[in-house]
């Protein structure tokens, strides 16, 4: 379980997390919606270990991120929202290139079944070939090389067209509950949100995502 207890995070005088305090149990996939501004990003490089909160305590299991932050790195997948791949690398170059720096090493067949596993079946083709919701799969299949306990994404369907969206909300769903994965990921695209996770958070001052979330039937947690 990923616990997240009395959360804060200041630049300067600049505070961008106050207080924040929630969970996320195994199996689970959590989204976090809010303004731009409210912080996601900025919590979500915490969680991943990327930047250090001001105040508060968080932990993976029984392992704390003041004193344990090299073994919980092995177990946390981080999907930034930027693609972050070898554009003149084929998808299997890129698969092969990611895993020998990998904790937890997979053979070819392997890496080409996550792939598959993804819907994404251009194993010979350059990144640069491939259209957008492609190169977000191939994100995600690479961050999942080492088998995360974690995975962590920050708006994995961002700018891609209708179906990629679609196949990328279904197989996170699949991996939380078959493999007992915790997901969180942020977006702005409220029909996928709620209809793919388990539990979602509302970051911010402005209450239009509360609102509109509870329009659609939801319970989201103010944050």
């Amino acid at each position: 379980m990923l616990e997240v207890q009395t959360l804060s995070k200041a630049y300067g005088r600049k505070q961008i997390l106050n207080d924040l305090s929630f969970t996320v149990h195994p199996g689970e996939v959590i989204g976090l919606v809010g303004e731009n501004g409210a912080g996601k990003s900025t919590l979500l490089q915490i969680l991943a270990t990327l930047s250090q909160p001001s105040a508060g305590e968080i932990m993976l299991y029984d392992q704390s991120y003041r004193t344990d932050v090299k073994i919980i790195r092995r177990q946390i997948g981080f999907v930034p929202q930027d693609i972050a791949l070898w554009e003149d690398f084929s998808v299997k170059e890129n698969m092969r290139f990611f895993e020998k720096l990998s904790w937890n090493h997979k053979n070819t067949e392997q890496l080409r079944q996550l792939c598959q596993d993804m819907k994404l079946n251009k194993w010979n083709e350059t990144v640069k070939q491939l259209s957008g919701g492609m190169k977000r799969k191939l994100n995600i299949a690479v961050s999942l090389i080492h088998d995360p306990d974690l995975l962590i994404l920050d708006e994995p369907t961002a700018g891609i067209d209708l179906k990629s969206r679609k196949d990328i909300a279904s197989y996170l769903a699949g991996l939380a509950k078959t493999q007992e994965k915790m997901i969180l990921y942020t977006s702005h695209d409220l029909d996928q949100i709620t209809q793919t996770c388990d539990r979602i958070y509302c970051m911010g001052d402005d209450p239009f995502y509360y609102q509109v979330l509870q329009a659609y039937g939801e319970q989201p947690v103010l944050l």
